[in-house]
């Protein structure tokens, strides 16, 4: 294989856009250019503010707009037409949720060119959305079976499509996210009393939950306290839960800024715990970035994330756990932690180490 083959990453945002497919995209990319590859980013912004063309730690950023602007649908027919055009052997499809997604994979089969898709699948407020799923991965699969390689980030989400797509056990990729970070810009010291809920603020994924148990946390860990990192439509409910519990002066509600790795580094270094109380969690970064700074967390016992709970790696409680519960493991977590082996840990230089031979296989099968 030629050392230079150009693989194309189309996503639906990447940096500075916040989530979890942005997040692998900026870790990934870079690191799969330095393994040999001939990488770009195709994204899309809906905002038209974003640069064009930009730049991920030396691996360009192509950005074409996407409609309509107040929605999450990301119809985009200049990304469309771009890759149409674009000169890659190879495209890498991230994330399913979006019209982005189909888009690439049409032109990619117009231009009889092998792509992988990696599935990223999260979760929604909304139960409309929620139940509208399985008709949306229903009509995909005509263009998912077209893939050269099909990518989970869990076996939760490998088992699901494999039964969508009637295939059998196994055959479709697990190749888990990393979760590496900077060193903390300055020493860090643990907050033995310290919980800290990360994601977007959207109910789904469970801060109020985190909010709800500290009341029970509180009486064991009179000194307890939660910190929330993260942005979005919820923030008022959660902090008015917050006030209607008392705890306005144990709840605080802060945002790290884009690309702030080190930053993030040292909110989640200090945290005695970390907790991902969430509905749906394929395979979360933010947890991985806590287990790789060797930081106890508690999920919740739902979707991908029951696997961290079973591999020993975190805490978990069971889905529909009262809140007293929850604060068990929470309060469990901060006296006796259960903390996963890093050594064991999924990093980011083996999830390309891995999306290598994907790549490989996609090219080899093409030729």
């Amino acid at each position: 294989m030629p050392t230079r083959s150009r693989v194309v990453m189309a996503t639906t945002r990447c940096f500075p856009d916040l989530g979890g497919i942005e997040s692998h995209v900026q870790e990934v990319a870079p690191r799969v250019a330095r393994a040999g590859y001939d990488v770009r980013i195709v994204a899309t912004d809906r905002t038209g503010r974003l640069p064009r063309h930009d730049d991920n730690d030396g691996v360009a950023v192509r950005r074409y707009r996407a409609f309509p602007r107040r929605r999450d649908y990301y119809a985009s027919p200049g990304l469309f037409a771009g890759l149409l055009r674009d000169d890659y052997e190879l495209l890498h499809v991230q994330g399913i949720h979006t019209l982005v997604p189909p888009l690439a994979m049409a032109a990619a089969i117009l231009r009889r060119k092998p792509f992988v898709l990696t599935f990223h699948t999260g979760g929604s407020s909304s139960p409309l959305r929620n139940r509208a799923r399985a008709t949306q991965f229903w009509l995909l699969a005509p263009l998912l079976r077209r893939a050269a390689v099909l990518v989970a980030v869990s076996h939760y989400e490998a088992d699901r499509f494999e039964r969508i797509l009637g295939r059998g056990p196994g055959t479709i990729r697990v190749i888990r996210n990393g979760g590496t970070l900077p060193e903390p810009a300055a020493p860090v010291t643990v907050d033995p009393d310290l919980i800290v809920s990360v994601g977007r603020l959207e109910r789904y994924k469970g801060h109020h939950r985190a909010i709800a148990a500290l009341p029970f946390v509180v009486k064991s860990r009179p000194d307890a306290r939660l910190r929330i990192l993260g942005a979005g439509p919820y923030e008022p409910q959660l902090r008015a839960l917050a006030a209607e519990l008392g705890l306005a002066d144990r709840v605080e509600i802060a945002v790290v800024a884009p690309g702030d790795r080190a930053g993030m580094s040292g909110e989640l270094a200090r945290a005695g715990v970390m907790a991902l109380l969430s509905d749906y969690e394929a395979h979360p970064v933010a947890v991985m970035e806590a287990l790789a700074l060797a930081r106890p967390v508690v999920v919740l016992e739902t979707s991908g994330l029951t696997e961290l709970a079973r591999a020993g790696w975190a805490r978990g409680v069971a889905s529909d756990a009262s809140d007293e519960v929850v604060a068990e493991a929470l309060v469990a977590q901060l006296a006796d932690p259960i903390v996963a082996d890093r050594d064991v840990l999924p990093t980011w230089q083996s999830c390309v180490a891995e999306l290598d031979g994907a790549y490989r296989d996609a090219l080899a099968g093409r030729r």
